[in-house]
């Protein structure tokens, strides 16, 4: 029996759909990495993005705009974050020439052979304790804006800054997340330009610091996604498995608390050292690889977290390469995932060519070569003495140091294989009972 048109179109159009959300899902759109430069051994740029279009990073985000970085990213499709400068702030927020001027020399000189996506201003200004730069943020957003605007980029490419979790002063349990009252008007007209101009609310999680404030075995499984009891959130009820998503939904609830829930949550920054001082509790390779990894597995199983079930948060996980020239604590200048000679500093499953089960694994999903359930507690060599630098990672209070998610859905197969099958499946028996009737 014939088909009718309308059944032929309709076939289609599922087929579309299921074709779409195959390839969204598996493009990994979410997954970015930070690309720091305060090192004195890093390969040359265009090394660089031959090792980044080898793995499954789709952004990267710049602590600046280094024009060797953004021209060797031309042509790639690699989306790329670039950043003013902190001491650039005063000069953006009162001088609009300067702000075009600075997007015509970081933006318009490479855009769109670069794919340039997001403008951070500023790195952890609301938490610097620099009153100056905080009432400044805003203006130079909005001029930094004005710019793109100008230039017909403002629905290209967003403008945005970069918070520590220092902004937060309340996340455990994560439904009680609050945000600093101290900053709350200030914090309240941020968000309300980023519901109007449809950028992102970029904020930095890091379990690492988590730990360290609470160095028990069970609180390092929980951060590392490793099987735990779980933490219930006694106000939502809600059991988590891991710290991260208690993180992450304590800010959506601060937001949602101000009345700014539908603004995109970006994690501009998260990782884990692999190496630190003698006396920092956390850093090690094992630790390192279980986090990084089985948060990549996490992200690529769409599951999201509670609160935002369904759908991966954008990240940028802490670091490419290590940085040497970093001050501060030893760890950080240990959190790069690849060596300055392009090797991989451990494997977390990101190559393209070993998208394999070599990745450690979110419990429950069984992987060839599961992540160690053996904490692992002290840092492994130390590290050089730190000398000049800038953006380091700041550690701060923990966050939900008693609870965290889970969608508590076992997951037999990660995407993209669980896609493919469900897309064979519908396919097939949609065209079954197509040309079947």
């Amino acid at each position: 029996m014939m088909v009718s048109p309308f059944k032929n179109s309709s076939i289609l159009f599922l087929l579309c759909l299921l074709l779409q959300s195959f390839s969204s899902a598996s493009s990994q759109s979410f997954l970015g990495i930070n690309y720091g430069i305060l090192a004195d051994n890093l390969p040359p740029p265009a090394q660089t993005v031959k090792l980044l279009q080898s793995t499954s990073i789709q952004k990267v985000r710049l602590y600046g705009a280094d024009p060797a970085i953004i021209k060797a990213m031309a042509g790639t499709d690699i989306g790329i974050v670039i950043g003013a400068a902190n001491g650039d702030i005063p000069a953006l927020a009162s001088d609009p020439n300067f702000a075009g001027q600075w997007v015509s020399s970081n933006v318009l000189a490479y855009y769109p052979a670069s794919k340039i996506i997001v403008v951070t201003v500023g790195n952890e200004v609301m938490s610097s304790g620099e009153q100056s730069l905080v009432s400044q943020l805003l203006p130079a957003m909005q001029n930094v804006q004005k710019a793109l605007n100008a230039a017909s980029l403002g629905g290209k490419i967003k403008v945005s800054t970069v918070h520590s979790m220092a902004v937060m002063s309340q996340s455990d349990p994560p439904s009680s997340g609050a945000f600093n009252p101290a900053t709350g008007d200030t914090m309240k007209a941020l968000l309300q330009f980023h519901k109007e101009n449809g950028s992102p609310f970029m904020i930095n999680p890091y379990p690492f610091f988590a730990y360290q404030s609470d160095p028990r075995p069970e609180t390092l499984a929980f951060c590392l996604f490793q099987p735990n009891a779980g933490r219930v959130d006694a106000g939502s009820g809600i059991k988590y498995m891991n710290m991260f998503d208690a993180q992450v939904d304590a800010i959506y609830s601060a937001l949602k608390a101000i009345g700014f829930k539908d603004v995109e949550i970006v994690v501009a920054e998260t990782g884990w050292p692999y190496k630190g001082d003698a006396n920092e509790v956390g850093p090690s390779v094992e630790n390192a690889k279980a986090y990084n990894g089985n948060l990549i597995n996490h992200l690529k199983s769409m599951a999201g977290t509670p609160l935002m079930p369904g759908k991966s948060v954008d990240t940028y996980i802490f670091a490419l390469y290590d940085e040497d020239l970093k001050p501060g604590a030893g760890s950080e200048k240990w959190f790069g995932i690849f060596k300055p000679d392009l090797s991989a500093t451990y494997d977390v499953g990101l190559s393209k060519s070993a998208q394999s089960a070599q990745t450690p694994a979110v419990a429950p999903v069984a992987l060839a070569t599961p992540a160690p359930t053996t904490p692992v507690v002290n840092s492994v060599t130390p590290p050089t003495t730190p000398t000049t630098g800038v953006n380091p990672v700041t550690p701060v209070t923990p966050i939900y140091q008693s609870g965290s998610l889970g969608s508590g859905t076992a997951i037999s197969c990660r995407p993209p294989c669980s896609l493919q099958l469900v897309l064979v499946t519908m396919t097939a028996f949609i065209l079954v009972k197509a040309y079947g009737s």
